[in-house]
């Protein structure tokens, strides 16, 4: 099979000016996150300050000598202004981050349809083609999750691990474009790798949002403290986040459940057994326990709250460890991803 080398190089350099503007984005959406934080800040002040205020003068009304506190009140040290001003900073920076991610999805969707047409077949022959759609569909799923302002600040956290992955991916992952190897000629094949990568990427989402549940349950809104609790402020209430990680985890489960079907499908057609316990096919199956388990836990009394998060960000962390691990350190029968 030909191999277009032109469309390889311009995937090439699509996904490396889209990790490019990833970062200039991540950087920006940082800047917005602190900027969010000082706008917290002066709101809980102005607030502090109105009930003083509303005190003192309840003081005065009883004639309880609360001028010289009345005087203090006539002065705040937060205006509307100064709110106002700080919010609008704010939403500068995350409508400039929030443009950027959009270009840099271009950019990654690019890189991955030209690598698709560089071989003439779907981009899913290896790791590095496998990663490089995964990054893209969980991009575009996250960017059409976060289109409310109010969930901007959920960026630097959804940026972070793609863009190591991108990284990760761009060197350690990296292959030629070449043509599709025997093992995986099959009519099944993108269809068994298409829709395990969706659920996947649906399931990254799902397990971030669960672990920022799990840190905002812990720094309650409006009661955080330390350093863990200033990371916290930022975010939307336990609340939204623990809903969106149940709405995404819901159409996880089938997609990714379907996907490992189609996978046992092509395992009978090619190795004459729907199953062998490979390393990989075995994680899998983990992995989607897990997140059965997970929905099962949330209609649950007793288990709706942390516990269910906790068995959302376990299958998150086996689905990570499946996709890097057992293709970098096991072998089996789906060595033929190009690591091992």
């Amino acid at each position: 099979m030909h191999v277009n080398t032109s469309l390889a190089q311009v995937s090439d350099l699509s996904l490396r000016t889209a990790f490019a503007v990833y970062i200039v984005a991540l950087v920006l959406a940082c800047i917005h996150y602190m900027r969010s934080q000082a706008v917290i800040d002066l709101r809980r002040e102005q607030k502090a300050e109105a009930k003083a205020e509303a005190k003192d003068r309840e003081l005065i009304a009883v004639g309880d000598g609360g001028a010289e506190a009345l005087g203090d009140v006539d002065k705040p040290a937060v205006t509307s202004g100064d709110l106002d001003a700080a919010r609008e900073r704010s939403r500068k920076m995350a409508g400039a981050a929030q443009g950027l991610i959009w270009v840099a999805i271009a950019f990654h969707v690019v890189a991955t349809v030209t690598r698709g047409l560089a071989v003439s077949r779907f981009p899913f022959g290896n790791m590095y083609e496998f990663v490089l759609t995964f990054t893209a569909v969980a991009m575009v799923v996250a960017a059409v999750i976060i289109q409310k302002k109010r969930w901007h600040t959920m960026w630097p956290w959804l940026l972070a691990p793609v863009i190591v992955l991108i990284f990760l991916d761009a060197t350690v992952l990296y292959a030629e474009a070449a043509p599709l190897v025997p093992a995986l000629q099959s009519f099944w094949y993108p269809f068994h790798v298409s829709t395990v990568s969706i659920g996947a990427s649906l399931g990254l989402i799902s397990g971030m949002f669960s672990l920022l549940y799990l840190l905002r349950i812990w720094q309650p809104r409006g009661k955080e403290k330390g350093f863990f609790g200033a990371v916290a402020k930022p975010l939307p209430s336990a609340k939204k986040l623990d809903s969106y990680a149940y709405k995404t985890a819901i159409v996880t489960l089938p997609v990714f459940g379907i996907g490992i079907m189609l996978g046992a499908i092509w395992g009978e057609v090619a190795w004459g057994r729907f199953w062998g316990w490979d390393p990989k096919e075995t994680v899998a199956l983990i992995t989607w326990i897990l997140y059965a388990a997970y929905l099962h836990a949330r209609a649950t009394a007793g288990w709706k709250n942390a516990k269910a998060a906790w068995i959302n960000v376990a299958a998150f962390a086996t689905g990570v460890f499946n996709l890097f691990f057992i293709n970098l350190v096991a072998s089996g029968l789906h060595s033929y991803a190009g690591l091992n």
